[in-house]
């Protein structure tokens, strides 16, 4: 996968017959957990000894969105999970923006005499990507090849869609029936950054508690 995590979570978390996301809310969630892990993977930033986030190298990555993550991060020390929660929807609309500016999706341009709309409309003129990837972490959570087989990108991303409820990809059945695959998988975040695989674990409980009982089964 070459897209980075937080833009692959978008197109995974996009529901291409309706062209829109299945649960704006619940992407917000999903693509600040995703560019954090996405931060980590590439060393930028990293998990103190009291579990906190640190900045590691506050230079520029060639992606506005991790940018701005990342100047956020260096306001001062907070775990993973308050920085899954902060700006959600600054970071889901930077991430829009990023895609639009890369040609995989087209935004509508603000009508300044309109009425203020909470978002701008997008479409996906081609779903292949955004289909192909859905259907190959669904097959990652479901199958019997070795986790550990799996690339980094893609287990993380499964560990997203499964403890985030995300059920455009995977059933409640699905996660019932393969708890273990997606307790391995989330592991994999672990190796580096314990505190963000236990914030990815509690994603779901994250949603509803700041969204006041939010549904996610």
């Amino acid at each position: 996968m070459s897209r980075g995590l937080h833009l692959a979570t978008y197109l995974l978390a996009f529901d291409t017959r309706a062209q829109s996301l299945q649960d704006r809310t619940r992407a917000g969630f999903l693509l600040r957990a995703a560019a954090l892990a996405e931060l980590a993977h590439r060393g930028a930033a990293a998990e103190d000894g009291t579990g906190r986030v640190q900045v590691v190298d506050a230079g520029p990555t060639g992606d506005r969105v991790l940018d701005a993550l990342l100047a956020e991060l260096a306001d001062r020390p907070r775990t993973w999970k308050s920085w899954i929660k902060r700006s959600r929807d600054d970071t889901l609309e930077a991430v829009e923006e990023r895609l639009a500016v890369l040609g995989i999706m087209t935004m509508a341009d603000r009508d300044p005499y309109g009425p203020v709309a909470p978002h701008r409309t997008v479409t996906m003129d081609d779903p292949r990507e955004a289909l192909d990837l859905q259907v190959r972490v669904a097959e990652l959570v479901r199958g019997g090849a070795p986790v550990t087989e799996a690339p980094y990108a893609d287990a993380v991303l499964a560990a997203l869609a499964a403890h985030g409820h995300l059920k455009l990809v995977l059933t409640r059945h699905d996660r019932k029936a393969n708890a273990g695959r997606i307790t391995a998988l989330t592991d994999r975040l672990a190796d580096r950054t314990p505190g963000l695989a236990r914030a990815v674990s509690g994603l779901n409980l994250t949603m509803v508690a700041a969204q006041g009982g939010m549904g996610g089964s």
